[in-house]
C-alpha cells in the first residue's frame, strides 16, 4: 500500500525540535489560526521528494486519506502529490482530483497548504470553465475557503488574465484577518508584475481604506517615492 509506505518515510524524516519550531510558526496556540495542528518537523523540500516518488502509484483514495492526517506533513504531501498528478493526469483524473480536493477544503487549513495547491488544483481546473465557485469561497466564513478563492486566481494571473483576480480582491478588500490580507496584497504585487497600471488603478480606489498589511504586500516591489505616496508619507 503507498499510503503505508508513504508514511514510514515521512516518519523517517522526522525531526522533533523542527516540530517545535512549526508549531509556534504556524500559529498552533490556543485561539490562533493554526490551533492544535500537529507536525513531524520535515522539511519542505524533503516532502516534495517524497511526493515526487510515489505519485504515480498512489490511488486517489489513499491521497485523501493522507490529507485526512492529524499531522501537517502528511497533509502538505497529500497536496503536494495531488497536483504532481493533476499536472501529469488526463482530463477525468483532473476532475477527480479537482472533485477530491473540494470535498475536503477543512483539510487544506493552513496558508502553505493552499498557497502550494489552490492555483494548481481549483485555479487550473476552472481555467476554461464557470468560476462563480472562486466567488462564493471569497465570501466564505471560512477563512481558507476565502484563501483559496484568491490564491486560485494565480493561475490566471500568470497568463496575463487579470479580472478575476482584481473582482475577488475586491471582495476581500477589507477582510479583517490578515491571512486574507497577506494573500491579497501577494496577488496585487503579482498583477502588478503583469500590468503596474492595473495593479495602481486598483490601488487608487482602495490605499486609502485597505487594511496596511495588505497595501504593504501591494507596493513591496514599488520605488521609495510611490511607496511613500500610497502609505501617506508624501
Amino acid at each position: 500500500m503507498s499510503l503505508l509506505a508513504i508514511k514510514k518515510e515521512l516518519k523517517l524524516l522526522a525531526n522533533a525540535e523542527k516540530a517545535e519550531h512549526s508549531k509556534r510558526f504556524f500559529r498552533t496556540g490556543k485561539g490562533e489560526y493554526g490551533e492544535g495542528d500537529t507536525f513531524l518537523g520535515i522539511t519542505v523540500p524533503e516532502q516534495r521528494k517524497v511526493a515526487k516518488k510515489f505519485f504515480k502509484d498512489t490511488p486517489l483514495n489513499e491521497m485523501e486519506q493522507l490529507l485526512h492526517s492529524e499531522f501537517h506533513e502528511h497533509r502538505l504531501t497529500a497536496l503536494f502529490i495531488l497536483t504532481y498528478a493533476y499536472e501529469k493526469g488526463e482530463e477525468d483524473v483532473k476532475e477527480e482530483i479537482y472533485d477530491l480536493y473540494l470535498r475536503n477544503t477543512k483539510y487544506v487549513n493552513n496558508w502553505d497548504l493552499v498557497d502550494s495547491s489552490a492555483h494548481k488544483i481549483v485555479g487550473a481546473w476552472l481555467k476554461d470553465k464557470d468560476r462563480t465557485l472562486l466567488y462564493e469561497f471569497a465570501k466564505s466564513n471560512d477563512l481558507w475557503e476565502r484563501r483559496i478563492a484568491m490564491i486560485a486566481t494565480y493561475a490566471y494571473i500568470k497568463e496575463g488574465e487579470l479580472d478575476d483576480a482584481l473582482l475577488i480582491a475586491e471582495i476581500l478588500v477589507n477582510d479583517s484577518h490578515d491571512l486574507i490580507q497577506k494573500a491579497v496584497g501577494w496577488m496585487l504585487r503579482e498583477i502588478g508584475k503583469i500590468d503596474q497600471s492595473a495593479e495602481e488603478n486598483f490601488l487608487k480606489k482602495y490605499y486609502k481604506t485597505m487594511p496596511r498589511t495588505m497595501l504593504r504586500y501591494a507596493i513591496e516591489r514599488f520605488d521609495t517615492k510611490k511607496k511613500d505616496f500610497y502609505m501617506g508619507r508624501s
